[in-house]
């Protein structure tokens, strides 16, 4: 047996978050997400979490696992030992139990205009790209969108108007994509970036973070996209002589 620590609110009824505790078989072969399951279906069907996919495809079911940000679909629970506590994912208001508000995300996505804006009208009726051009843009085309790199950035948590990781890679694909020439969404990146840059560049410390939290195949693409979310700073704004960046404890 496995016990599952899980924090438990609902708004109509609780003042303030508490936790409650679960026992639940050990299958070698089940994720977290498997354990939620079974206590939604056997103990308590109270409980609530959004999940999909249940492939590491849709994102939906990012949340604190023992303090870092995971997928629940690809987290096992034969690689913990004692209690295993779940939470909602950090930096976002807990609508119920494990169920976040994700309307800042969703907006922020929105600032950086992320669709293409053409330089010209293609030829023959179609654009054209050599794989050389696809390489350039394609990683930060496979973000699932679940979050992880948010609860990972304390600077997301501590500055309310901060984009974010996602936002500013989703805006990196665009600058680095052959077809594009989508000159607007650069304003409101400079205006975000050089107030970063000001505060002796976050992304580096953030990336550490997110780097030390993802020992999974997302893990390692989020601290590929932090490595170009620096050069997108270095890029759009001129650096300013500072210090070495202080890293992120905790």
């Amino acid at each position: 047996m496995i016990q599952l620590e899980v924090l438990r609110y609902n708004p109509e009824t609780d003042q303030e978050p508490r936790f409650q505790r679960y026992e639940v078989p050990f299958r070698d072969d089940w994720v977290v997400l498997d354990a939620l399951n079974h206590v939604k279906e056997e103990i308590d069907p109270t409980l609530s979490y959004r999940w999909s996919c249940h492939m590491a495809v849709c994102g939906s079911c990012g949340m604190m696992i023992n303090a870092e940000p995971k997928l629940a679909c690809k987290t096992f629970v034969r690689d913990y030992r004692g209690v295993i506590r779940v939470e909602p994912l950090r930096h976002f208001p807990v609508e119920r139990d494990l169920i976040t508000v994700i309307d800042d995300f969703v907006a922020k996505l929105a600032r950086v205009k992320p669709w293409l804006m053409p330089k010209e009208a293609p030829a023959n009726g179609e654009y054209r790209q050599t794989p050389a051009q696809l390489k350039r843009y394609k990683q930060f085309t496979l973000c699932i969108n679940c979050m992880l790199c948010y609860a990972a950035c304390p600077e997301y948590g501590l500055i309310p108007g901060y984009l974010g990781p996602a936002a500013i890679t989703l805006a990196h694909r665009w600058n680095r994509d052959s077809r594009d020439g989508g000159c607007d969404r650069c304003p409101a990146l400079r205006r975000d970036l050089r107030g970063l840059i000001r505060r002796d560049l976050p992304c580096l410390r953030c990336r550490k973070r997110v780097v030390a939290a993802g020992r999974e195949e997302e893990g390692k693409n989020e601290s590929e996209l932090h490595v170009q979310c620096v050069e997108l700073c270095r890029r759009l704004s001129p650096l300013r002589k500072r210090s070495t960046p202080r890293s992120v404890s905790g």
